[in-house]
């Protein structure tokens, strides 16, 4: 397990909302977005190959245009194994597509990243937290597992999946899919 110190990655609980609320619950008492609704859900592909599935949670009156101002939950349950380095390294990339940031700030929060993610294992569930203003909280099998304390880079990191600028759109529509289609999640 990594330390809380340095930190961050992805798990909620599946189906429906009722059973995501227990998870919630049962899992962490201090879990702090047990209001979260399931929003959309796909599976990301790479090469044909199924690398994992993602799925979205949010609270009522989610705007995916402005998501970085909502309080959110992204959850991947990994197909494949993949080191914590990898997905740090993996993420930066990601990263860039959505914003702009210095090498100094790259070579440090993907310290703090690898840091803060677990290798993960197929099956295993990641779940990053995302609160506006505040620090990317990432849990594995209802732990938390690491944290990145940077407000930038928690709303670049989450914008890998929810950014128009995402290298992935059918993902994020996937993800997206409740709120685009009722106005509510």
């Amino acid at each position: 397990m990594k330390k809380i110190a340095c930190s961050v990655m992805l798990a909620c609980a599946g189906g429906l909302f009722c059973a995501q609320a227990a998870w919630a619950q049962a899992a962490d008492p201090a879990w702090p977005l047990s209001d979260l609704r399931l929003a959309g859900q796909g599976m990301m592909r790479f090469l044909g190959f199924d690398i994992y599935r993602a799925r979205l949670w949010v609270r009522p009156g989610f705007n995916p245009e402005d998501y970085a101002a909502h309080p959110l939950a992204l959850e991947l349950t990994y197909q494949r194994d993949f080191s914590a380095q990898a997905i740090a390294k993996r993420s930066l990339e990601e990263m860039r597509r959505v914003g702009t940031f210095s090498e100094p700030q790259a070579q440090r929060w993907q310290q703090a990243l690898q840091a803060a993610l677990p290798d993960v294992k197929a099956g295993d569930r990641l779940t990053g937290i995302y609160q506006p203003g505040g620090a990317a909280l990432f849990h594995l099998g209802g732990r938390v597992v690491g944290q990145v304390p940077d407000p930038e880079f928690a709303r670049l990191f989450f914008g890998i999946w929810l950014s128009p600028q995402t290298s992935e759109p059918s993902l994020r529509q996937a993800l997206i899919a409740a709120p685009r289609s009722t106005g509510t999640p």
